[in-house]
């Protein structure tokens, strides 16, 4: 049984864990940097721990510092949330060898799928369609491959995400710098330099599929999310269902998810990426994401499901609580990332106090956040600031709903892309559903300066 849970993140993520953990009748500590240590999630947490300087190479990503915080408190386990050790089987593997429950996959997922060369082999064997291209050794190597499968190609990193390492290639003579570009850049943010190259798709969405596994091959899935508004990789709007799918995709989707972690027998919550291309009307495998994805509250909205919960449980040796049948999908949620940056100054970050700070209410709204008034945005970490989600019966009333919530939703004392969702959420093509991965960056051509925005 788990007692006590040590939250080895921060932000809203920490917030929404406490949220699960106090319902459940579970004690939790924070462990928080010193930049952290007057947060919320540091005054609402049971206990509070102090694991290092601000800078997450010195705190959140030491894993040390987090297993000696864990013991130290006798916590039962430790919940990674997402980004810093979440993805890193490290923290996992130290878990395993003292003792303490990893709210997660075992280390040996986490190794499988975070290697991308591993994953797409992976996915290979499971009868799950990869996009064209493999891994390249050398310049020569990467000419004939990119020969092969055809231009443009993408030069991904293996050991990371998003959107570091990655380069897009219009030109062969192109490919040997954008090499050592996406090495240089894996390397530092990863400690691993390796690339590999992928046919670029010029018209796909990115549709991931949320999955639930036991740890002993049984898996179920809680539908599909469209994260296709992105800007340079970073997700920036999600929603479920997607839209303009058929019944049949969409199966083809969840049994390709399922025997992807079925093959691994996952353990936890987890999500299955895929690319979807609209001029061949396939799919492809992109990578599994081994934890909570940020916009899990979407999959919530529209299925009653706690994840977090069932992460718990699962940890704790319950199993799957849940089977297909039981997973019942009503209407449609968005979600939209409220972030500390300008989009009119080429989305630089915006640290700083918050002065003032309202949040939107009303039915069908959540706001998943860690920001009050006075709150400190530090500038050591990623500007999410809030998620705010809209749940309605149609996508038009989603919509509606998010608008309305954007609208009402105030922030002074730091930048934000406020207005930028006000943009996306007033525009026809958005609207009508479907756009592409391409679309926001279209948008910030014809519109790089954004202001308070009609529906319509």
């Amino acid at each position: 049984m788990i007692r006590r849970v040590l939250i080895a993140n921060r932000g809203e993520i920490a917030m929404r864990i406490i949220r699960t953990c106090r319902h459940l009748g579970i004690e939790t500590v924070l462990a928080a940097s010193e930049a952290d240590r007057d947060s919320m999630p540091a005054r609402l947490a049971d206990r509070t721990v102090c694991i290092g300087p601000a800078r997450s190479g010195d705190s959140y990503l030491k894993v040390d510092a987090i297993l000696q915080a864990a013991l130290s408190v006798r916590a039962d386990a430790i919940h990674p949330g997402y980004g810093f050790l979440s993805e890193r089987p490290a923290l996992a593997h130290a878990c395993e060898e003292h003792g303490v429950v990893f709210i997660g996959p075992t280390a040996g997922q986490i190794e499988s799928v975070g290697d991308k060369l591993r994953a797409r082999a992976q996915a290979q064997a499971s009868e799950v369609p990869v996009v064209p291209g493999g891994a390249v050794g050398s310049t020569a190597e990467a000419v004939a491959v990119a020969r092969c499968i055809g231009l443009p190609v993408l030069v991904k990193a293996v050991g990371g995400g998003g959107g570091r390492g990655m380069k897009r290639v219009e030109r062969l003579e192109e490919l040997p710098h954008a090499i050592q570009l996406a090495q240089a850049e894996a390397g530092a943010a990863f400690g691993d330099a390796r690339v590999y190259i992928e046919r670029f798709v010029t018209q796909g969405r990115h549709v991931e599929v949320q999955v639930l596994g036991a740890g002993d091959g049984e898996v179920i899935h809680l539908g599909e999310r469209d994260c296709s508004v992105q800007r340079r990789y970073q997700k920036l709007i999600e929603e479920t269902p997607a839209p303009g799918l058929s019944e049949s995709f969409r199966q083809r989707l969840y049994e390709a998810a399922i025997r992807f972690a079925e093959r691994l027998d996952y353990r936890g919550a987890g999500t299955v990426e895929f690319l979807v291309d609209l001029e061949r009307d396939a799919f492809y495998f992109l990578e599994m994401n081994a934890r909570i994805q940020v916009e899990h509250p979407v999959t919530e909205a529209v299925t009653g499901v706690d994840l977090v919960a069932e992460q718990i449980a699962i940890a704790a040796g319950e199993g799957l609580r849940l089977r297909q049948a039981d997973i019942r999908r009503r209407g449609c949620a968005i979600e939209c990332r409220v972030n500390a940056e300008d989009p009119a100054r080429d989305f630089q970050p915006s640290p700083g106090r918050v002065s003032a700070v309202g949040w939107p209410a009303g039915e069908g709204i959540r706001v998943d956040t860690h920001i009050e008034a006075q709150a400190r945005i530090p500038p050591f970490y990623d500007s999410l600031m809030a998620k705010v989600i809209a749940h309605g019966e149609e996508r038009d009333v989603a919509l509606e709903r998010m608008w309305r919530a954007i609208a009402a939703t105030r922030i002074d004392g730091v930048a934000t892309n406020l207005a930028l969702h006000s943009t996306v959420l007033a525009n026809r093509e958005f609207q009508q559903g479907g756009v592409d991965t391409g679309f926001l960056a279209r948008l910030l051509e014809r519109a790089p300066m954004f202001v308070e925005a009609r529906l319509g």
